[in-house]
């Protein structure tokens, strides 16, 4: 994470990246950069408490056939781990609330073709199942977004791009991509509770 003071928007903005989250109290400004990966923004609006998590994959089916993968790169754990984060910061589950952005098609190798989909049907879906209900979404399409998330008003901006701005975008979800494939997961973090 990034953080530094934006003087058009008079705050602090924290940047995350895929497989990073925030959860926050602070009058802050959440940024990020999508492509085919997914962001979910999540809020309190008693407490005024919200965070935001950036995944890539939604994780792989275990023997039990559910989605797992024990790193907030996975989307199960993501939201799972920015839930919990939230709640620990006095947020209850019965008010929180999420929108939902990104799942672009921006990748063009064939076998990344069916990510962004993926994405998008398994944030709905979790959030759906966790009785979540999403007020708004920005999903799909063939542009990449960046994304200004004011967690303590549950605002976000959203600025679409494509072209030749995603070029760069595309080479580092690829690389990341690759990354994942390669990496096998052998820590899971005893503080995250599974709904």
């Amino acid at each position: 994470m990034y953080r530094h003071y934006h003087h058009k928007l008079k705050r602090n903005v924290v940047i995350i990246h895929p497989g990073e989250y925030l959860s926050t109290r602070e009058n802050v400004v959440i940024s990020t950069i999508l492509g085919s990966c997914i962001a979910v923004a999540i809020h309190d609006p008693v407490e005024r408490i919200g965070g935001m998590n950036h995944f890539m994959l939604p994780g792989e089916y275990n023997s039990r056939g559910h989605f797992s993968g024990e790193n907030a790169r996975y989307g199960m754990y993501a939201m799972e781990i920015l839930i919990n984060e939230l709640l620990k910061l006095g947020a209850n589950r019965s008010r929180i609330r999420a929108k939902v952005f990104g799942g672009g098609h921006v990748l063009h190798r064939s076998t990344s073709s069916h990510i962004p989909d993926s994405n998008i049907a398994f944030a709905l879906e979790y959030l759906e199942t966790e009785a979540i209900p999403v007020e708004s979404s920005d999903v799909g399409g063939s542009q990449a977004r960046k994304l200004f998330y004011f967690p303590q008003e549950f605002r976000v901006l959203v600025k679409r791009f494509g072209g030749a701005e995603t070029v760069k975008l595309e080479t580092e979800e690829e690389s990341y991509l690759e990354k994942l494939r390669k990496q096998k997961t052998t820590t899971q973090d005893s503080s995250v509770t599974f709904f």
